[in-house]
């Protein structure tokens, strides 16, 4: 009987956002399934809309032989990086996690680090022999496996957004270049003291600068009253 031979797709969603968490996604299949995912029409995430999306990542569960989904939350995205742990290494990290998880023969990449064959010998390292390493810029493109692990990403980091909106009002997607978004860091500092706590990475230079910003505006108003007393 000829052995069964499993491919997994990596992903994530949300690497470069000033709100909300780092979503990683691993996605296996049996080799000979693989086909079907083209057929079915999985692709980059971004290339696809919110509904085609979610109705795609209910075929790809059912086709799927495992799927492992973890979040990195701001509070210890923050703490990684004061220690030291970039986001290209803190993906390293997680990627590693993922394949490692799912164990499949062969774990297709896609790469967020400018030097892909860098982050395959970081990922051998770190998961040992027995899995094939691909780790390719705009693997999601290329290959229908890490299509569907970025599928399964980006839904799962847009159900958490979702969930911050209900919690804090429009936030927008949570990107720094998206103007709803640093509207909302503003305003929510015109009205209190700090971000709220695991939803904001502080680190980031958008909300470093915008809460410093607010720090020196303050500095300025307090030396102007004791000027003209």
């Amino acid at each position: 009987m000829k052995e069964k031979v499993f491919v997994g797709g990596f992903d994530e969603a949300g690497r470069g956002a000033v709100i909300g968490p780092l979503v990683v996604a691993g996605v296996s299949f049996d080799k000979e399934d693989v086909y079907r995912l083209r057929k079915m029409g999985v692709r980059d995430s971004k290339l696809l809309t919110a509904k085609k999306r979610e109705r795609l990542v209910k075929e790809i569960e059912k086709l799927a032989k495992d799927i492992i989904v973890i979040k990195v939350g701001p509070c210890k995205i923050d703490n990684y990086r004061k220690q030291g742990v970039n986001l290209n290494r803190l993906e390293a990290m997680k990627f590693a996690e993922v394949i490692s998880y799912l164990g499949p023969h062969q774990a297709y990449v896609d790469s967020p680090d400018v030097n892909p064959e860098r982050l395959k010998k970081i990922l051998e390292k770190m998961v040992g022999d027995g899995v094939e390493i691909i780790s390719e810029h705009k693997a999601d493109h290329k290959y229908p496996v890490v299509g569907a692990a970025s599928i399964i990403a980006k839904v799962e980091r847009d159900e958490e957004i979702r969930k911050l909106k209900k919690k804090y009002g429009d936030i927008g997607p949570g990107y720094s270049s998206n103007p709803i978004t640093v509207k909302w860091l503003k305003e929510w500092l015109e009205e209190n003291r700090d971000y709220p706590e695991g939803v904001v990475r502080k680190t980031w230079i958008t909300a470093d600068g915008i809460k410093k910003d607010k720090l020196q505006k303050r500095l300025t108003s307090w030396f102007k009253r004791i000027k003209n007393k």
